[in-house]
């Protein structure tokens, strides 16, 4: 059975740090997040439709401050449904910020284009198997890389590269990077993962001291709080898509009215709001939107407290949301439904995308080849010098292990904003004007 004492340990990656008698430990980590450079470029990274000339569409960088915003109110709501099991002490503030700042990190590591650029990524190294620079690696070396995801590069970020680079990163507390792993174990398994080989000693020291058994070897239990971080990000997704549809036109009221009034119910006259919002949808969310999530947070909360006994002891195998039959969670399944079958294979989003795989091939075909050229021969490969310094890690030597080496260069390819990517791609195919 798992232990509230130990999952809600502040102990911290790295070197412990003095305490601060105005903030919480758990408050810490959230400014840490926040005050990152890798949470600011999530403003300029797509979150459903690259490019988008209009401003009212979500990136990854507000679709993330929103999850968070929707974290904190239900591990809040769930704290006051089980609080007597939880330790002494304990507010329902600082639990929800533990939730809170899990889902503000919990798109830390997305690539650029989003999940196309992660296919991408994928791809380009499963295609480049033969070549020379990835002959040295084992075929469990390779795994990280033909199995990229942006939630093991999150872990990644928090745990090693942001202000203490391979000294423990942002040094969060353990209970808020437990919360964020939605997928514990190694990316040998396959998507989705939350760990990359070259942290799994890293995570398996945090579920050591936060009680979260081993499984079986590179597959750990979930920390609880990560069922609430995942339906944070289920309910905003699925309501935000159908929101940035609309405002891109690839949808109209009368696609989702039936949506809505699920996830409103009785009490609402969804036509009349509508109506007396002008028709205009933006008005209309506006003023529907606070009781649609209200609705949706109480109803995963319920399913959080009815299968508690399983979650405590690690079984639990699904989502809170899959396992509601509440009139407000179908809003959210016809939700997915829509992005499924007409928001994702949009157009002018899939020409986008099909774009991302040839910029983010440009730029992995020059780097990778560079830092192998550079592992090999240091400084006197001008080319392959020029490459290091613009990756701006100097302990890429020979000293560094290829497995390392190609990490950080997607520590850097993965940290791009779309706009960098692009530029980039140009610039190093010769079309820089």
């Amino acid at each position: 059975m798992l232990k509230w004492d130990t999952l809600l340990s502040s102990t911290r990656y790295g070197h412990p740090a003095s305490r601060d008698p105005n903030r919480s430990e758990f408050h810490r980590d959230y400014d840490r997040i926040v005050f990152s450079t890798a949470f600011r470029r999530l403003g300029r990274k797509t979150q459903v439709h690259p490019f988008s000339v209009n401003d009212h569409v979500h990136s990854r960088l507000t679709h993330s401050i929103e999850v968070s915003s929707v974290g904190r109110s239900l591990a809040i709501t769930v704290f006051n449904r089980i609080k007597q099991h939880l330790p002494p002490g304990l507010s329902e503030y600082q639990f929800g910020m533990i939730v809170q700042s899990a889902s503000l990190a919990h798109d830390i590591g997305n690539p650029p284009f989003g999940h196309a650029g992660e296919a991408a990524i994928r791809d380009w190294f499963r295609k480049n198997r033969d070549k020379e620079p990835l002959k040295m690696l084992t075929d469990k070396e390779m795994k990280d890389f033909e199995n990229f995801d942006g939630n093991a590069q999150g872990l990644r970020i928090l745990s090693k590269l942001e202000y203490h680079f391979l000294d423990g990163g942002m040094r969060l507390t353990y209970a808020t990077i437990g919360a964020m792993i939605k997928y514990p174990r190694l990316a040998c398994y396959g998507i989705p993962t939350s760990i990359f080989s070259t942290e799994a000693d890293l995570f398996r020291e945090m579920c050591i001291t936060l009680g979260l058994p081993e499984k079986e070897s590179g597959k750990w239990t979930r920390h609880p709080l990560s069922y609430l971080v995942e339906a944070a990000d289920d309910i905003c997704y699925s309501i935000l898509d159908v929101e940035d549809a609309i405002e891109l036109g690839i949808l109209q009221f009368g696609d989702v009215r039936n949506m809505f009034e699920y996830l409103c119910g009785t009490n609402v006259d969804i036509d009349k709001e509508f109506v007396e919002n002008g028709q205009n949808f933006r008005d209309f969310l506006s003023s529907i939107r606070g009781l649609a999530i209200q609705n949706l947070i109480d109803d995963v909360a319920d399913v959080f407290t009815k299968y508690y006994a399983e979650i405590m002891s690690g079984e639990l195998d699904k989502s809170l949301i899959s396992l509601s039959k509440s009139d407000s969670i179908e809003g959210i399944r016809i939700g997915k439904r829509l992005g499924k079958e007409r928001i994702y294979p949009d157009r002018r989003k899939t020409e986008l995308e099909v774009g991302s795989y040839t910029t983010l091939s440009t730029v992995l075909d020059s780097f990778i080849s560079g830092v192998h050229e550079f592992r090999l021969y240091g400084e006197s490969s001008y080319r392959a010098d020029r490459i290091v310094r613009l990756i701006g890690q100097n302990k890429i030597g020979q000293s560094v292990s290829p497995v390392e080496a190609y990490h950080q260069v997607l520590d850097f390819v993965s940290g791009m904003t779309d706009n960098y990517a692009s530029y980039l791609a140009r610039q190093i195919g010769g079309l820089a004007g």
